[in-house]
């Protein structure tokens, strides 16, 4: 799959989460076989003005492969501005017209621009013609049930010089709830020619390819269901080229990925933002796990190396695992 001059040689990426997807959980889901990743999403006018910890997200050592940077704002000018300064350190920049939250939607942010046809055709037009790497976008289908201008969007940043779109699959209403809406991806799939890329409810290897078959999609990507979960990637990779779908892994296989989890976080954040950062990523690798809830707590005390080092025991001594 080509995005512009960059080619992917597996169309399943990680997708954007706000304090999720940050250096080391990339760099392990890389390792289980994504095919690309995207970054935290950024705001341009917070890099514009040198805010310290919104450039702390930039940092980057630990990633493999292709990786692209996602920036949200309503400027411009300032958007193109710091995807011309950024683009160096990645194969793509992605621009975010899909997040839900209040105070994003209030600055006329993220899926605020779903409304506002026009600001998007400046803002495509204006970081395209400025930028060398490729420019992505990633929408929502709609507003609401009754206000599905994805395929409206979409068209005007295919026009506007955007070489792909990720489409998740639900309205801004819906938030994360309900269920994602797979025929309207494949509806602004068809309306574009540029590759179309599907998001939304894939939790399985057979999610993934059922959105390619039902949708035509280019490719897809995962986010939730990542969570705790970075083996989702070697599954989904298997199925795509057509091989077996591993089992999930056991116990042993699972601690060794957490103990790699841990050693990245602490490298990279030192010991207390590390641990503090560790604490929702060791809750999630129990899930459906016996023993899980004493294990949650267990994570959310989690301050110190040896307090993650004494999860990591436990984790190791609880009954089994059952991700099913």
């Amino acid at each position: 799959m080509k995005i512009g001059t960059c080619e992917i040689d597996l169309p399943v990426f990680l997708a954007p989460m706000a304090g999720v997807t940050d250096a080391p959980f990339r760099r392990l889901c890389a390792d289980q076989g994504a095919g690309a990743a995207v970054t935290e999403m950024v705001s341009a006018k917070a890099l514009y003005y040198h805010n310290r910890g919104t450039e702390k997200l930039l940092r980057r050592p630990m990633d493999r492969g292709i990786l692209g940077l996602q920036l949200f704002g309503s400027d411009p000018e300032i958007l193109a501005g710091m995807a011309v300064r950024q683009q160096e350190d990645y194969d793509f920049i992605d621009l975010n017209m899909g997040c839900p939250m209040p105070k994003i939607v209030g600055n006329r942010e993220g899926s605020a621009l779903l409304e506002q046809p026009d600001l998007v055709r400046s803002i495509v037009r204006t970081m395209s013609r400025a930028l060398e790497k490729p420019l992505t976008v990633k929408i929502r289908i709609g507003v609401t049930p009754d206000r599905l201008c994805g395929r409206e969007i979409a068209l005007i940043a295919e026009e506007a010089g955007a070489a792909a779109v990720f489409v998740h699959g639900r309205t801004r209403s819906q938030m994360y709830g309900g269920r994602a809406d797979w025929e309207e991806i494949a509806r602004i799939r068809e309306a574009l020619s540029i590759p179309v890329i599907g998001n939304g409810d894939i939790t399985s290897a057979e999610d993934a390819l059922r959105l390619k078959e039902e949708s035509g999609v280019a490719g897809i990507m995962a986010g939730r269901a990542a969570r705790g979960n970075p083996w989702l990637f070697r599954e989904i990779r298997a199925a795509w080229e057509g091989k077996p779908v591993p089992l999930r892994p056991p116990r042993e296989e699972m601690e060794q990925v957490i103990r790699e989890h841990i050693a990245l976080e602490l490298e990279e954040k030192g010991e207390r933002i590390g641990c503090r950062e560790l604490r929702k990523h060791l809750a999630w690798y129990t899930a459906g796990m016996t023993g899980g809830a004493a294990l949650r707590k267990q994570a959310a005390a989690v301050s110190t190396a040896e307090d993650a080092e004494a999860f990591v025991r436990a984790f190791s001594e609880k009954g089994a695992v059952d991700k099913s």
